[in-house]
């Protein structure tokens, strides 16, 4: 991995994330960069690149399959695709939180007939296709990986065999009806851009 190139991107966190990052530097290429919501810190990592691809991962993401990102950039290069991602499990959940993170991986599946959908938990990009689409909109309050992914073309999207790792964090935080309700109400608004540039309270979750 220490030909690997990993941007951190920080938002100001209290719990000691960077030195925590830069105390893996004798295993990582880790850089610690300037966040801010997603999008920005997204971008901010994405400019840095020089690469022909760019991962990007939330930072409750466990990649505990050490073949998953060899055999995504090598599903990319063979079937040209423009976007990636994999199914998202949450083996610390209850039986709702693991459901719900099923019926999200049915939805990255179903909307390959559509517009394709990725979260940015696991979101592999071509960083040329990344730049033309002018990378994550940072004006976005909310979904801004759906926001990059629903415009990449059908049938350069693909979805890798098998998953990452995630907690139920966001589940305790906002709630099941809540996270549900946002969702179906981001699946009526595919077609409707100034949805996602609303404030819709998902981060004020975090404080």
């Amino acid at each position: 991995m220490r030909n690997t190139k990993v941007y951190l991107a920080d938002a100001a966190s209290t719990d000691g994330t960077p030195d925590i990052a830069r105390s893996f530097a004798d295993r990582l290429d880790i850089e610690v960069i300037a966040g801010g919501l997603p999008a920005t810190g997204r971008n901010n990592g994405a400019r840095l690149a020089v690469t022909p691809f760019v991962l990007f991962i939330d930072a409750d993401i466990e990649l505990a399959d050490r073949t998953l990102v060899r055999r995504s950039v090598e599903k990319m290069r063979r079937e040209q695709l423009h976007c990636l991602t994999t199914s998202i499990h949450c083996p610390s959940g209850n039986l709702l939180d693991r459901l719900l993170y099923r019926g999200n991986n049915l939805m990255q599946h179903l909307s390959r007939f559509n517009k394709p959908f990725s979260t940015g938990m696991f979101m592999l990009l071509n960083r040329s296709r990344f730049q033309e689409l002018g990378g994550f909109h940072e004006g976005a309050l909310f979904a801004e990986d759906y926001m990059l992914s629903k415009q990449v073309a059908r049938n350069r999207f693909g979805i890798v065999r098998g998953n990452v790792l995630t907690t139920n964090r966001r589940f305790r935080k906002m709630g099941h009806f809540r996270i549900v309700r946002l969702f179906l109400r981001t699946a009526l608004n595919t077609w409707n851009d100034s949805f996602f540039l609303r404030d819709h309270k998902y981060w004020h979750s975090e404080a």
